[in-house]
């Protein structure tokens, strides 16, 4: 692969209850494990940050798919949600992978080859493919 960028970010403290920060310190957070984990939920979870780059990452694919199909996306969105738990084998941890777009402005039916299409090209959705559950719907709101 030649890189284009590189994020780069230090974890600190103890883990799921430190703190995270980047390079440049355009992040900086504490970190809590969520109350449901047994945490006292304080701060923000590596859980919510993939999340957030998660849906990011795919609103930009989506938005890089339409432009070259030259489709106007309105007010579009990406939510994810990120759940963790543990694996079948009971050793360890998984992640799984929720995503909603909503393009309210399209058919359904073209919203939905858009945002196949995001997934095919996305970064996340290469990465995780094959290694965890990622599930896209489009929601018609």
């Amino acid at each position: 692969m030649d890189s284009l960028y590189t994020a780069e970010a230090l974890s600190t403290g103890a883990g799921r209850n430190g703190r995270t920060r980047t390079a440049d310190g355009t992040l900086d957070l504490q970190l809590a494990t969520p109350t449901s984990m047994g945490g006292d939920g304080n701060g923000a979870n590596p859980e919510q940050l993939f999340a957030a780059g998660y849906a990011a990452c795919f609103h930009s694919a989506l938005q890089g798919v339409a432009r070259r199909a030259k489709v106007d996306l309105g007010d579009s969105s990406v939510g994810a949600r990120v759940s963790i738990g543990r694996n079948d084998d009971g050793e360890g941890f998984g992640l799984a992978v929720e995503l909603e777009v909503t393009i309210p402005d399209l058919p359904h039916e073209q919203a939905q080859e858009l945002a196949d299409a995001a997934h095919r090209v996305c970064p996340y959705s290469n990465a995780t493919r094959g290694n965890i559950p990622v599930t896209v719907t489009v929601t018609d709101d």
